[in-house]
């Protein structure tokens, strides 16, 4: 019974759309009408501005890590389940949140969050990761699965001299949500059409 609740709850966490409760309740915008039509952190820059978008990035970050930390509640102690599972259950909530009609975000902030849970250097890793990237390209897509791609390269070493398995298993199959998520910015960006930012 608590497993089912704590899984009840991770998912919860993840599909808390941050995005469009924040355009809606500051904003009076749905920016699933603007932009991208996407509720994460990058078209809530591009949408809401900068104050929002930081705001909506940090909450995706901290449902993940959140999620990662609910067998530190004494009421959940019991339960049989990994966190990097609960990690990964919110990270589907955010991808396809019941609060929002199953339509969410692309996996990578809510992602990093689970990783900064589990393990925050690599967490500074990402984050360094994705930086470097869009510094270079500017592309918020590119510099995400970038950073996916370095995900796995790390926890596959991390895996080598740790043992920990887990992690390597649940950060591919994040890299692969994050991915998948992001199909039609791939195509943009074969196509030379993708959109960049210029603040960076």
């Amino acid at each position: 019974m608590v497993t089912a609740i704590i899984i009840i709850c991770a998912y919860l966490l993840g599909s808390i759309p941050s995005g469009l409760w924040i355009g809606k309740i500051f904003y009076k915008t749905d920016i699933r009408e603007h932009g991208s039509g996407n509720l994460g952190g990058t078209n809530s820059f591009r949408v809401l501005g900068k104050k929002a978008g930081i705001v909506v990035t940090a909450f995706d970050i901290l449902k993940g890590t959140a999620a990662v930390l609910l067998p530190l509640v004494p009421y959940f102690a019991d339960a049989a389940i990994h966190p990097l599972i609960l990690g990964g259950i919110a990270v589907f909530g955010h991808m396809y949140p019941i609060f929002a009609s199953f339509r969410g975000g692309k996996a990578v902030a809510t992602s990093a969050g689970v990783l900064l849970g589990y393990t925050w250097p690599f967490f500074i890793v990402l984050i360094v990761s994705f930086l470097i990237a869009l510094k270079l390209t500017k592309m918020v897509s590119f510099s995400s699965m970038a950073a996916a791609v370095i995900g796995v390269i790390y926890s596959m070493v991390y895996w080598y001299i740790t043992g920990d398995f887990a992690l390597f298993i649940v950060v591919f199959i994040l890299a692969t949500f994050i991915f998948y998520r992001h199909r039609s910015n791939i195509k943009r960006i074969r196509e030379g059409t993708e959109s960049k930012v210029t603040w960076i």
